[in-house]
C-alpha cells in the first residue's frame, strides 16, 4: 500500500511540475556556510549558531488562520532574526503537498531542498520517514530541549511512531467539539446520545472533510471499540474494517439529519465556524481544545459558544516541526526550532489572544516565574482545564487509519446514497 502511495504521488506531482523541482533548488541562494552534509548535532551549540547566521530558512506550513499567520510573520520571524541572525521565510503547504516535493526532489537527485524546515505530524511524518527525508536525530542537540515534556506518550509519539529526535514538537492539543449554549442545554456526551441528539435538532450538525473531520472520525471508532486503547499499536486491517464498517452505518442512518440532509459536507472547520456562527449550525469543532478562547476574543464565534469532548474520550495529539534531511540550510532551520521551543515561545503561542496552542513543555522543568505564567494561561471561560480535557483523552492510531478514513468516508458516506 505505502509503496502505491508514493508512487500516486510522485505521479501527481510530476505531471504539474515536471522537471522544475531540480533548476528550482539548484537556483536557491543561501548566505551562511551550506549544511548538506554536515552533522550539526556533533557540534558545539555556538558552532552551529555560527553556521547558522546569515543563513535563509524556507518554513513550509499550513497558513489557514490569521492568527497563527500574525505569530509567525510578527513575532518568530523578527525574533529569530534578531536573535540568530537567520532570515525566515514562510510558503504555505502541508501534508500532501510537502511529501509530493520531497518525493519529486529525491526522483530528480536534487542534492539541496527548496523546503528546509516543515510543519508536519502523523501521516506526513509517516511518509517522510518511509522516503528516509527527514534530518536527525536533532532534537536533543537544541538547548531548549531540556524543557521538553519528553516522557508524555503524547507527545514523544506521533501516530504510534516513535519520534526518535527526527521532529520536534511544536505543540499539544485535544479535539473538542463547540456547541451554542443558548440552543444547546445538555450536549450529547456519547454516539448514542448524539444521534438522538441530530434526530431531535435536523440540520443542525456536521463533520467537515479536512483533518479535523477525520479526527472525530479516529475519534468515534476508538468510541465503537469501547476502549481509548483499542487503535493502539500497528494498523490493523481487520479491526479497521469492522469498526469502520459500524461507523458507516451509524453515520449513514444519520447523515439525513445532518446538515443540508447530508448531501454535501463541509471542506474544513473555516465554512463551519461562519455557519455557526450565523446560527445555522448549533455545533461546529475543533481539533484545538484552546480555539473557542481566541475565536470568541476576536469575534469569530459568539460568546456563547462552549466547548467539551465526549465522556467516551476525544483524540488527543502533538504537531512538530521536521528539518529535510537535504536542506542547506539546516543550522539555520535548528536555530529555529530551538527558538519555537523555548518557553517564552511557547507561552505566547499559548495565549489565547494570540494563538491558544497548547505547550510542548514540561511545567516542572520551567523557572518558577515560568510556571506561574503557564497557571495563568490555563484559567479558560469558553473551554474545560486540559487537565480536565486529558481524562478523556485517546491516542492517536497509526497513520495508516487517517488514510483510510479519508478515502472510505468520501466513498461509503459522502457518495452513497
Amino acid at each position: 500500500m505505502k509503496n502505491i502511495l508514493f508512487a500516486l504521488l510522485f505521479v501527481i506531482f510530476a505531471t504539474s511540475c515536471g522537471s522544475d523541482a531540480s533548476s528550482d533548488a539548484a537556483s536557491r541562494s543561501l548566505s551562511g556556510a551550506a549544511d548538506a552534509s554536515v552533522d550539526l548535532t556533533a557540534l558545539p551549540w555556538d558552532s552551529v549558531l555560527t553556521r547558522a547566521k546569515g543563513q535563509t530558512v524556507q518554513l513550509m506550513m499550513w497558513q489557514g488562520d490569521p492568527l497563527i499567520n500574525d505569530y509567525m510573520s510578527d513575532y518568530v520571524t523578527p525574533m529569530v532574526k534578531e536573535q540568530y541572525g537567520v532570515n525566515l521565510e514562510i510558503s504555505s503547504g502541508q501534508g500532501s503537498q510537502i511529501v509530493s516535493t520531497l518525493l519529486a526532489e529525491q526522483q530528480a537527485q536534487v542534492s539541496e531542498s527548496d523546503i528546509d524546515l516543515m510543519w508536519i505530524n502523523g501521516e506526513t511524518f509517516f511518509q517522510l520517514r518511509e522516503m528516509d527525508a527527514l534530518y536527525g536525530p536533532f532534537v536533543s542537540a537544541l538547548p531548549n530541549s531540556r524543557y521538553l515534556d519528553l516522557d508524555n506518550p503524547f507527545i514523544n509519539t506521533d501516530f504510534q511512531q516513535p519520534t526518535e529526535g527526527y521532529e520536534c514538537p511544536w505543540g499539544n492539543v485535544q479535539l473538542c467539539l463547540i456547541y451554542n449554549s443558548d440552543h444547546v442545554a445538555q450536549p450529547p456526551q456519547n454516539l448514542a446520545e448524539l444521534q438522538e441528539w441530530v434526530r431531535t435538532h435536523p440540520g443542525k450538525f456536521t463533520i467537515p472533510t479536512d483533518f479535523t473531520g477525520m479526527t472525530l472520525l479516529k475519534s468515534m471508532l476508538a468510541n465503537l471499540a469501547g476502549d481509548p486503547h483499542s487503535l493502539d499499536g500497528e494498523f490493523d486491517e481487520a479491526r479497521y474494517e469492522q469498526l469502520s464498517k459500524e461507523l458507516w452505518e451509524y453515520l449513514n442512518r444519520n447523515k439525513q439529519y445532518f446538515w443540508r440532509e447530508g448531501r454535501t459536507f463541509p471542506a474544513s472547520v473555516a465554512p463551519m465556524h461562519q455557519l455557526f456562527s450565523n446560527g445555522e449550525l448549533w455545533f461546529t469543532m475543533s481539533n484545538n481544545d484552546g480555539e473557542v478562547e481566541n475565536k470568541v476574543i476576536n469575534g469569530t464565534l459568539p460568546e456563547s459558544s462552549r466547548a467539551y469532548t465526549f465522556e467516551s474520550g476525544t483524540i488527543q495529539n502533538s504537531h512538530y516541526m521536521g528539518i529535510t534531511e537535504h536542506s542547506a540550510a539546516k543550522a539555520g532551520a535548528m536555530a529555529v526550532v530551538n527558538f519555537l521551543i523555548s518557553p517564552e515561545a511557547q507561552l505566547r503561542k499559548a495565549d489565547p489572544k494570540v494563538w491558544g496552542d497548547g505547550t510542548v513543555l514540561d511545567r516542572s522543568k520551567l523557572p518558577a516565574e515560568m510556571q506561574a505564567k503557564v497557571d495563568s494561561l490555563d484559567q479558560r471561560t469558553y473551554a474545560p482545564p486540559r487537565e480536565v480535557l486529558e481524562q478523556n483523552a485517546i491516542q492517536e492510531p497509526a497513520p495508516e487509519y487517517m488514510i483510510r478514513l479519508y478515502e472510505d468516508f468520501r466513498t461509503y458516506v459522502i457518495e452513497a446514497q
